[in-house]
């Protein structure tokens, strides 16, 4: 296989893309009340974006949670966006979808309400800091962008098995987030006892 990182995630989720909804309930804590967080935070957003959108899970809720809201979901797997695809079947008239890496901003003269990662960044390594970046740009001046996502284990021996899976688990997200926006949410949960930690973030641009 490349050794190109990108091409080897491309290659993961080819085979991930029809089990993920059925398998990453017991990781992925947090995506359901990061959505509660935002209905005080972020109540009428008018534009979202998520990036690293999967399945479509988040943007289904939101398309319930939002119904005059426009949905974008970026995405660089073809395979996850073909799920997605089919599920905001219903949605489909106020719904656009991006095939790509998110490196830059993507916003093309219509700012976003609301900026999306939901366990996405944690994976683009390298590109995180860029996509955050990416992502403050992409506001509007009165936007949010919310994050939920692995922050720390202290045993190594899952943190190292965790980047097999093209996950860092470093605690190096949150810093950076809280340093380049004003936190409205910033908090750390702990999954298993504490056997890692996930953490919520959202803020609006300093």
């Amino acid at each position: 296989m490349s050794g190109d990182p990108s091409a080897r995630l491309k290659a993961y989720y080819h085979l991930h893309s029809r089990i993920y909804d059925a398998t990453r309930w017991s990781f992925l804590f947090g995506r359901d009340e990061i959505l509660r967080d935002l209905a005080e935070i972020c109540p009428s957003p008018r534009r979202i974006l998520e990036v690293g959108c999967g399945t479509g899970k988040n943007l289904k809720n939101l398309g319930k949670k939002y119904p005059s809201a426009t949905l974008t979901g970026l995405d660089f797997s073809e395979d996850m966006l073909r799920v997605a695809r089919r599920r905001l079947e219903p949605y489909a008239n106020r719904t656009r979808w991006m095939h790509q890496a998110y490196t830059a901003p993507v916003a093309r003269g219509e700012s976003f309400d609301l900026v999306l990662f939901s366990y996405s960044l944690s994976m683009f390594n390298p590109g995180w800091s860029e996509a955050i970046l990416a992502g403050l740009d992409d506001l509007s001046p009165s936007g949010c962008v919310a994050v939920v996502d692995f922050h720390y284990s202290p045993l190594r021996w899952f943190r190292k098995w965790m980047g097999l899976n093209h996950v860092r688990m470093e605690a190096h997200l949150l810093p950076f987030l809280t340093e380049r926006a004003r936190p409205r949410v910033a908090r750390v949960a702990k999954a298993y006892g504490g056997a890692w930690q996930y953490f919520f973030f959202a803020g609006e641009k300093k």
